[in-house]
């Protein structure tokens, strides 16, 4: 393998509405899943899905507004259930479809979180 193979990355911008499709492509085309995170923002959040094939990472950037649902992945990645449940805690931003998901109560903090003061 070459050293520079391991740092090659892709970074995509993701439409909320192409999430689902984009994600059922990159499984038939044999990436895994690595893992997910948000980034509070001004009007909202962005979610970054990092998938991992032969070494070569390509990361989904969607940007989620305000109160905006997005679709789970849990159809296609399973374990992203983890990440989903955290970002729903600790950002307020709501999973459709989650194939586990724990209304909210996967994190119980003594303090409201400062991305997530709602909760």
């Amino acid at each position: 393998m070459s050293e520079k193979k391991c740092m090659i990355q892709d970074i995509q911008t993701t439409a909320p509405s192409e999430l689902l499709e984009r994600v059922r492509q990159l499984k038939d085309d044999g990436y895994r899943f690595s893992q997910a995170c948000a980034t509070p923002k001004e009007d909202g959040a962005e979610i970054l899905y990092t998938f991992d094939k032969d070494h070569i990472l390509l990361n989904l950037r969607v940007k989620v507004s305000e109160g905006e649902e997005i679709e789970s992945i849990t159809a296609s990645y399973w374990p992203a259930f983890i990440y989903e449940n955290e970002m729903h805690d600790l950002f307020g931003i709501k999973f459709l479809h989650n194939a586990l998901d724990y209304n909210g109560n996967f994190f119980v903090t003594a303090e409201p979180t400062p991305w997530n003061p709602k909760k």
